[in-house]
C-alpha cells in the first residue's frame, strides 16, 4: 500500500512561519521607519514569491543533501558551487556572535545585574557552547525546543503589536504613521535597513523540501508560498508597528530596540517585561538550533565532493551528524565574540548581524541565476513541481530579485554618503566581507588541490612524461 501523504496545506504553512520567523531582525527592520510598510509589500511580490517558487521547482527537481551548493554547482560548476556552500555556511557562525552579542545585551537590559566587558563575552562563550552542543544532535531529538520556540515567537510578535494599538489608542505614538511617511524613504541610511526584510523572508527551501510529503504540491506549494509569505509579513509588521508606536524610527536602536520598546509600552520593568525577554533570549538559541542542521549539511555535502575543505565533511559515527562544521560553528563564533570589545563599531549586534546578512543574501545571489541556467542546460529533467510563466515571466522572476539581492547588498557594506557615522558603520562591515570571501576562496583552491580527480591527472601526466622521455 502506497504510504498516506499527511503534509497539508496548514503544516507548510505553519512550517514556514516556524523557519522563517526570526524575532531578532524586527528591531531592524522597524528602523527603516513607516515606509517599511511600503518596503514589506513590494518586496513580498517581487522578492518572496519569486524566491519561493524557485526554490520549490529547485527543491523538488535536485533533491539531495547539497541544496543550494548542488543547484549553483549544477548550474555553474563545482568553483561556483563552493562559493554558494561557503557563504550559505559562513554566515551561520556570524549569525551565532550576534545573537550572542544580543543575548548579553537583553540580560543588561532587563535585569538588574550589570557585568563587565569580559564577564559579557564569559556569557556569550557559555551561550555558543551551548547552541553547538544541542546542534550536534539530530533536529528531531530536540523537536520541543524549536515547538516551544514557535509559540514564543508568537506571543512576543502579538505582545509587540497589541501593546501598540492599546497605547496608540491611550496615549497617541512616538512615530508619523502618514500616507508620506509611509512612502519609500531615498536615503542612503533606509535604504540599507531593507537587506534586513530580504533576510526575514529566507529560508523558505526548507519547506518545498517536504514536497514529497504533499498529496498536491503542485497546488500546495504556491499556496504555501502565498500564505506564508502574508503570514510572516503581518507578524514582523504587526510587531513592528508597536515597536513605531513605544520609539521614533531614527532613535530605535538595531539591537536594544526590541525590550527597549516593551519597556516603555508597558510603563516600566514587570513580571511580564522579564516572561517577553526570556522568551525573546530563548528563540535567539532556538533559531541557531533550527538552521544549523540545513548550513552543515550543505557544508558536510560540499566537502565531501572536494569543493570545501575534509573538515566540513567529519561526521558523528554515533549520529551521523555533521559535526566537524558544527565544531567550526562554535570556534569562529567564539573567535568572533572576544576580539568583539576591539571593533570600532560600539553596536556590535549590529556588525556582526550586517555581515550575516551581506554572507547570506549572497549564496541567494548566486541561487537565481542557477534556476535560470538549470531550465536552458537541463529542460528534460522531470520537474515535480515548475514554476508556472512564459519565458519573460521566468526572465523577470529570476532577474528581479537579482537586482533586488545585489543593490541591498551594496548599501549594507559600502559607505555611499561618507559621513563620519557611516563609515563607522560600515567599514567594518566591508572589511569583514572582504576577509570572508577571501578565506572562501583560500577553503575551495584548498579542497581542489586535494581532489582525487585532479590527482589521477596529474599522476597520468606524470606517468606519460616519463614514458616519453624513456622513448
Amino acid at each position: 500500500m502506497q504510504k498516506e501523504k499527511k503534509f497539508r496545506l496548514f503544516d507548510a504553512v505553519l512550517m514556514s512561519v516556524v523557519v522563517v520567523l526570526v524575532v531578532e531582525s524586527v528591531a531592524p527592520a522597524a528602523a527603516i521607519g513607516p515606509s517599511q510598510f511600503f518596503w514589506w509589500g513590494i518586496l513580498l511580490v517581487f522578492f518572496f514569491l519569486p524566491y519561493g517558487l524557485i526554490s520549490a521547482e529547485l527543491g523538488t527537481t535536485y533533491d539531495e543533501d547539497g541544496g543550494i551548493y548542488d543547484w549553483v554547482r549544477k548550474a555553474f560548476g563545482r568553483r561556483w558551487g563552493g562559493r554558494a556552500a561557503w557563504l550559505y555556511w559562513i554566515n551561520f557562525p556570524i549569525w551565532m556572535a550576534s545573537l550572542a552579542v544580543l543575548f548579553t545585551g537583553v540580560i543588561g537590559q532587563v535585569f538588574p545585574t550589570h557585568f563587565g566587558t569580559w564577564t559579557n563575552v564569559l556569557i556569550q562563550l557559555v551561550f555558543i557552547g551551548i547552541v553547538t552542543l544541542i546542534s550536534s544532535y539530530p533536529v528531531a531529538d530536540s523537536k520541543w525546543i524549536l515547538n516551544l520556540a514557535a509559540i514564543a515567537k508568537v506571543i512576543i510578535m502579538v505582545s509587540l503589536g497589541a501593546l501598540g494599538i492599546y497605547v496608540a489608542f491611550t496615549k497617541g505614538v512616538a512615530s508619523n504613521f502618514t500616507v508620506k511617511t509611509m512612502l519609500p524613504q531615498m536615503d542612503v541610511k533606509s535604504l540599507g535597513y531593507i537587506s534586513v526584510i530580504l533576510f526575514n523572508f529566507l529560508g523558505f527551501e526548507v519547506v518545498t523540501s517536504m514536497a514529497s510529503e504533499m498529496p498536491n504540491p503542485k497546488k500546495q506549494i504556491p499556496q504555501a508560498i502565498i500564505w506564508g509569505g502574508i503570514l510572516i509579513a503581518v507578524f514582523y509588521v504587526f510587531a513592528a508597528f508597536g515597536m513605531g508606536v513605544a520609539i521614533p524610527s531614527n532613535e530605535l536602536s538595531t539591537s536594544s530596540g526590541l525590550m527597549e520598546s516593551i519597556l516603555l509600552l508597558i510603563g516600566g520593568n514587570n513580571w511580564f517585561v522579564i516572561l517577553i525577554a526570556l522568551l525573546f533570549m530563548y528563540t535567539l538559541a532556538a533559531n541557531l538550533i533550527s538552521w544549523s542542521a540545513g548550513v552543515n549539511y550543505v557544508a558536510s555535502y560540499a566537502a565531501k565532493n572536494h569543493d570545501l575543505p575534509k573538515i566540513f565533511g567529519i561526521e558523528s559515527k554515533k549520529t551521523g551528524m555533521p559535526v566537524g562544521a558544527n565544531l567550526l560553528n562554535g570556534g569562529i563564533a567564539a573567535i568572533l565574540v572576544v576580539i568583539s570589545p576591539l571593533i570600532p563599531n560600539q553596536n556590535i549586534f549590529w556588525a556582526f548581524f550586517s555581515l550575516n546578512v551581506v554572507a547570506l543574501l549572497g549564496s541567494y545571489l548566486l541561487m537565481f541565476p542557477s534556476f535560470w541556467r538549470l531550465r536552458k542546460v537541463d529542460p528534460d529533467t522531470e520537474r515535480p513541481f515548475k514554476v508556472p510563466g512564459n519565458p519573460l515571466m521566468i526572465n523577470l522572476m529570476t532577474w528581479i530579485p537579482v537586482a533586488l539581492l545585489g543593490i541591498t547588498t551594496i548599501l549594507s557594506a559600502f559607505p555611499l554618503n561618507g559621513s563620519a557615522e557611516e563609515m563607522s558603520t560600515k567599514i567594518p562591515i566591508l572589511i569583514g566581507t572582504i576577509i570572508t570571501i577571501l578565506l572562501g576562496e583560500v577553503c575551495i583552491r584548498a579542497a581542489e588541490k586535494h581532489h582525487p580527480l585532479k590527482k589521477t591527472v596529474k599522476a597520468s601526466s606524470h606517468h606519460t612524461a616519463e614514458a616519453l622521455s624513456k622513448n
